[in-house]
């Protein structure tokens, strides 16, 4: 599993104010002194690139709104204080997780005491039982630095009486119905607080997906994805790159990757597409057991339209794109003026050559989801020593088979004559450093079986002459 990323950190410690809580009659007639420490955890690395406080929490407003919740509706106790504290933070977008301490140090305790305080750390998991703190009505209320969607559900528990002694029934769809014993419950209303990233798009959003996989029939694997993809709805998929294959990065030892970039528009929410992914990536038997280990599947999301955000759930664009060449470089292939957004983003192309891993880039395959899957390119064979000349023993010439990179239909040139047969060399392509993304060219029929992938180099990054297949 990925351990945990630490978070930055903004502290607001000692924040004061008269407050009317209690449950005693003189502390909500009199008053005393409330005392919060707030820690909020959040990722401040947009904010400082772009030096735009859009992209972080204005302390000064948050303490202002600290003091109000310490000075507004009374409690019965400084944990229901506590609580509110949480939530007046959690309801800023860039806020992942908070620690609130709230001081109580006039309480009307009987012996000696320096201070009472009450500690809770709350997140977009363990969400806090309270409402955000809000301006009064009628007041200029302060927005949010990143708008949050607030959405008032109610979910009613209805029991459907079945007649038997098994007692009442929840029905969770029309075809099963389980029998789960309850108790009648008031129904209960909640606060549902999503950021940015839960919204819907009001016009369709151009995305960029890497897909890859190096266990199983990986070609096949991702073929099959993209197939998912194009059925999901509302999400068109609008291009694929060639296929590339690359050597692993990070991790521990495992094969080669199979990688492609899939371009598409989507009217569905960042998170739904994530979920969406996860959920195809999971139909394909996705195990995550080891951080960076091999996989059946991967689906990242790269790129949601001009979207910059850090959750913890979800970080666009992808925060190591900008460094991985088999995401950059079929990416390039299929959209050459294509540039990354977003911290260390740029164009594309310029990217892919100067990744870290460029040189771990095999080869790509043109026409990969149309041809048939096939073992990859064998190595051609080292020239053996010519035997000596025979007349009588040397058999007549055959059929010349050249295996190598296909850049261009042309004439096939018919073999001269030969005094001895000897071994066959492909010719040496023109040098290919971006194959366009286009159909193979056409290859000459034959009798023993499928035409293979056209297959093309890309920068020379093996160890043998150009045009060779790495091992």
């Amino acid at each position: 599993m990925q351990p945990e990323r630490p978070l930055d950190q903004i502290r607001l410690v000692g924040i004061a104010a008269t407050g009317y809580h209690g449950v005693f009659a003189h502390e909500r007639r009199d008053g005393q002194t409330f005392v919060a420490d707030v820690v909020v955890h959040l990722d401040t690395r947009r904010a400082a690139a772009s030096d735009d406080l859009a992209h972080t929490i204005n302390y000064g407003e948050l303490a202002e709104r600290v003091a109000a919740v310490l000075s507004g509706e009374p409690a019965d106790l400084i944990e229901t204080v506590a609580e509110r504290i949480a939530a007046t933070v959690l309801a800023y977008g860039q806020a992942v997780a908070v620690d609130v301490e709230v001081h109580k140090p006039q309480a009307p305790i009987t012996v000696p005491f320096a201070d009472v305080v009450v500690a809770i750390h709350r997140d977009r998991h363990r969400l806090p039982a309270a409402e955000p703190w809000r301006p009064p009505v009628g007041s200029a209320a302060v927005p949010a630095p990143v708008p949050v969607r607030a959405v008032t559900a109610v979910f009613p528990q209805v029991p459907i009486p079945v007649g038997d002694a098994t007692g009442p029934v929840r029905t969770f769809s029309s075809d099963v119905a389980v029998s789960v014993p309850f108790a009648p419950v008031e129904p209960v209303v909640g606060e549902l607080v999503s950021d940015a990233l839960d919204a819907a798009p009001a016009e369709p959003v151009d995305v960029v997906l890497a897909i890859g996989a190096n266990l199983g029939a990986a070609q096949q694997t991702l073929r099959d994805a993209v197939s998912d993809l194009a059925r999901v709805r509302g999400l068109t998929v609008v291009d694929v790159s060639p296929l590339a294959r690359s050597a692993p990065v990070g991790g521990p030892e495992q094969p080669d990757y199979f990688n492609a970039v899939v371009l598409a528009r989507t009217t569905l929410s960042a998170r739904d597409l994530l979920r969406v992914t996860q959920a195809i990536e999971q139909r394909h038997g996705r195990e995550r057991l080891e951080h960076w280990g091999p996989r059946t599947l991967d689906i990242d999301l790269v790129v949601y339209g001009s979207t910059l955000a850090v959750t913890d759930d979800l970080e666009l664009p992808h925060p190591r794109a900008h460094q991985r060449a088999f995401v950059l470089e079929p990416w390039a292939q299929v959209a050459p003026d294509a540039v990354l957004p977003g911290l260390g983003g740029g164009p594309v192309a310029l990217l892919a050559a100067t990744a870290p891993d460029r040189a771990g880039i095999r080869w790509l395959a043109l026409d990969w989801l149309t041809a048939p899957v096939l073992p990859e390119p064998a190595p051609l064979p080292e020239p053996a020593p010519a035997p000596a000349p025979d007349a009588a023993d040397s058999p007549a010439p055959g059929p010349v088979t050249v295996r190598g990179p296909v850049t261009a239909p042309g004439p096939v040139m018919a073999p001269g004559p030969t005094t001895a047969p000897g071994p066959t060399t492909a010719p040496e392509p023109d040098p290919v450093s971006r194959p366009t993304h286009a159909a193979a060219p056409d290859a000459p029929a034959t009798t023993d079986g499928p035409v293979p992938l056209a297959w093309a180099p890309v920068r020379n990054t093996s160890d043998g002459p150009p045009g060779s297949w790495p091992t």
